[in-house]
């Protein structure tokens, strides 16, 4: 079953306790792409400019990912500049050039309007209520955002949450958006909102999902090496709806939240989509047997 992504294409210059690159591929669109193509189809939507090199184009397709909504438009692809303290979960931007990306308007062609998965990351909400007016009827809506439409558009973030089942937000956003600092309180409350599921990422601790009356929350892999966190969300995200895009009921989301945790381990090993890349399902199904016994125990005698 094929998800539909809209989101960033971008080139990153990260630098880390452990190393640093310059001009590396990143963005929203392409670790989430990359992540989910190892377990679904992908449609991707988003822009680059004129200087978005054809390798990267190549290696997208090789992942199987489809790119007929890839944008070219005239000008630069966006950028980001940034830097990691030894606090690996808080990242300082050093500078942010939108470029191409400032006057990107999406637009879906017709074979990926039929995805029965969607997943919006992060843009503007308004842009992400767009999207939903153009896809018919999907299945499975989700959609991640930042502090920054937090705080400047948080009337089009409700609004977008009213017609979503499932919203990945990290621990702060979800503090800030709420206005609450229990994180309990806060889902609640955002729940209240309009999505079924909630899902509150927490870096090195783990994530927690939060829907009707349950709440499940799952470790993070225990890594002895941690180069760049960058992408790391998104690439939750995509081993997250990869696996719910074939799979429903039962512990579905509970699988779906390990698996991309698994991923977004793998992603946080070296920089840009490096570690990514390389990756097969032998590795994947390892990983996710080896955070399964980290938190298994036998019920008391």
């Amino acid at each position: 079953m094929s998800i539909l992504v809209v989101g960033s294409i971008a080139f990153d210059t990260v630098e880390t306790p452990f190393g640093n690159v310059e001009d590396v591929l990143g963005g929203s669109a392409t670790y989430f792409s990359t992540s989910a193509s190892y377990f679904a189809d992908v449609n991707l939507i988003a822009a680059v400019g004129e200087d978005f090199p054809d390798e990267h184009v190549a290696f997208l397709k090789e992942k199987g990912i489809r790119i007929e909504g890839l944008q070219r438009l005239p000008g630069k692809t966006f950028r980001w500049k940034g830097y990691y303290d030894y606090d690996l979960n808080q990242a300082h931007t050093l500078e942010t050039h939108l470029n191409v990306f400032e006057e990107f308007k999406p637009s879906i062609p017709e074979d990926f309007k039929d995805s029965e998965v969607v997943f919006l990351a992060n843009i503007d909400p308004d842009l992400q209520l767009s999207v939903l007016e153009q896809v018919k009827k999907p299945r499975l809506v989700a959609c991640d955002t930042m502090n920054f439409w937090i705080e400047n558009k948080p009337d089009s973030l409700k609004r977008l949450l009213s017609r979503i089942d499932l919203f990945v937000i990290n621990e702060g956003e979800a503090r800030e958006f709420a206005g609450e600092y229990n994180l309990v309180t806060a889902a609640r409350k955002i729940l209240d909102w309009g999505p079924d599921k909630l899902i509150i990422k927490r870096g090195e601790y783990g994530a927690l999902m939060f829907g009707g009356n349950s709440v499940f929350s799952a470790p993070a892999y225990p890594l002895e090496d941690i180069f760049d966190p960058t992408g790391a969300g998104d690439s939750f995200a995509g081993g997250l709806m990869g696996y719910l895009a074939n799979t429903e009921g039962g512990d579905a989301y509970r699988q779906a939240i390990i698996l991309g945790s698994v991923m977004a381990s793998f992603n946080v090993e070296d920089f840009s989509l490096n570690r990514l890349k390389g990756l097969t399902l032998k590795d994947i199904h390892k990983r996710y047997g080896e955070f399964k016994s980290l938190t298994h125990f036998e019920d008391l005698q």
